[in-house]
């Protein structure tokens, strides 16, 4: 097994995708990552996975080294990159597994190219409805869900800000690499988010348009619901209440599928938790889950 992965480049649609081929041999495993994150946020994970599997992670289009257009961010389109993508790859039948945001890339993938995928996974993702919130609009969705402003941030001050956030567990060289990931560095040494803030927005606005439980009934391949919560935080009651609803919502629509719940878990479990994460994938495709 490599130590570390080949950073590779593909032109799909007329762009540039950078991806992570980590290699292997058996099941095609395809990763992808969510919202503002890179797929970088598989590195904990991947090593892991690839001594069963073949195993890839893309830069979705405007995020990691990706070209940046300032168009295309629509489901459909996103999906139409992830298609090219396998395709150019000769991958067949893999598994698809999408964190946040990168969930729900996979479930519309799922849908509207069938006969080209085995499973998928979610990781704390693949349910995002911020429309069918009670009182939501979509300008209140843009305003909620916003990037933060990084002007003036250096890597330095990244990492200071960082300790506010994370625990000294979650801030190893290696997940330090993995936030850095997000961003670049300017002359000045001040520092600048991959994904724009435009982009960003023009994502949150598909969201606005996307319905997971309207495609959870056409999901023909088993999916693996990986949702992560903190029982004993009272400081996010409502949100791990709505998740909670939202996945016994999409157990009950998708025609095949199965929930471990990673406990005591924050969002950004697969750099929190890797080992969890790999194993519970790892299991799951051993023992036949996916066929």
């Amino acid at each position: 097994m490599p130590q570390s992965p080949q950073d590779k480049w593909v032109t799909l649609h007329g762009l540039s995708f950078h991806y992570r081929d980590w290699g292997g041999t058996g099941q095609p495993v395809v990763l992808l990552h969510g919202l503002a994150s890179t797929s970088h946020i598989w590195n904990m994970v991947a090593p892991i996975l690839v001594e069963n599997n073949r195993v890839v992670a893309l830069d979705q289009r405007g995020h990691g080294e990706s070209d940046t257009p300032d168009h295309g961010y629509d489901f459909s389109t996103v999906v139409g990159d992830l298609d090219e993508f396998i395709g150019s790859l000769g991958i067949r039948q893999p598994i698809v597994f999408g964190h946040s945001w990168g969930g729900d890339v996979a479930l519309e993938y799922a849908v509207t190219h069938q006969d080209n995928v085995k499973g998928l996974g979610f990781v704390d993702g693949g349910t995002i409805n911020i429309a069918a919130r009670p009182g939501n609009t979509l300008e209140q969705a843009k305003e909620d869900m916003a990037p933060p402003v990084w002007e003036g941030m250096t890597f330095q001050k990244l990492e200071e800000r960082a300790r506010t956030w994370r625990t000294p567990s979650m801030l190893t060289p290696a997940h330090i690499e993995i936030l850095r990931s997000n961003f670049r560095q300017n002359g000045d040494e001040t520092i600048t988010a991959r994904l724009s803030r435009e982009n960003h927005i023009r994502i949150i606005e598909a969201l606005w348009d996307h319905s997971p439980p309207a495609l959870y009934p056409q999901v023909q391949c088993p999916v693996l619901l990986m949702p992560a919560r903190e029982k004993d935080n009272e400081s996010v009651a409502d949100r791990r209440w709505r998740k909670e609803e939202s996945i016994a919502e999409a157990s009950r629509l998708l025609p095949r599928s199965q929930t471990v719940w990673f406990e005591d878990s924050v969002h950004d479990v697969p750099i929190q938790r890797p080992e969890l994460v790999a194993g519970t994938i790892a299991e799951h495709i051993k023992s036949g889950f996916f066929g």
